[in-house]
């Protein structure tokens, strides 16, 4: 039968011990809208919206067991998450500038379609993808 979706967005939960840091990448340089924070287990959730997806960002007072670095190639499993942006130059420039480190620069990836990864401040992978 397949998923029947409720709403056409996905909810996105990233784990961190990194709190204000995160934060500030997602909120303040990528300019997520923040709702609100609320207790979870054991530590506190903030939850923004990118678009029409939460982004959940979990701080949790104890490192948990550590997902492996490096991106795609890093290890199996889920490695990154995209944004189809229509500023990928700036975008990308602000991450710089908040000190991000960039792990694919902007690039051609077809006619027409143009990609760039960041790391997060915790070294997760976020893709930026704009079309036309």
């Amino acid at each position: 039968m397949g998923v029947q979706l409720a709403k056409p967005s996905i909810d996105l939960g990233i784990v961190t011990t990194n709190g204000q840091s995160m934060l500030a990448f997602y909120r303040d340089v990528l300019g997520f809208k923040y709702l609100r924070e609320m207790p979870t287990a054991g530590g506190v959730m903030h939850q923004m919206l990118c678009g029409d997806s939460m982004i959940k960002l979990v701080v949790l007072p104890q490192v948990p067991a550590q997902a492996t670095p490096g991106g795609i190639q890093g290890a199996a499993g889920y490695r990154y998450w995209t944004m189809t942006v229509t500023n990928i130059t700036e975008i990308v420039q602000a991450c710089v500038d908040a000190g991000a480190k960039v792990a694919v620069k902007e690039r051609e990836l077809r006619p027409g379609v143009k990609i760039a990864i960041v790391e997060d401040p915790d070294g997760n992978w976020v893709e930026f993808l704009a079309l036309g």
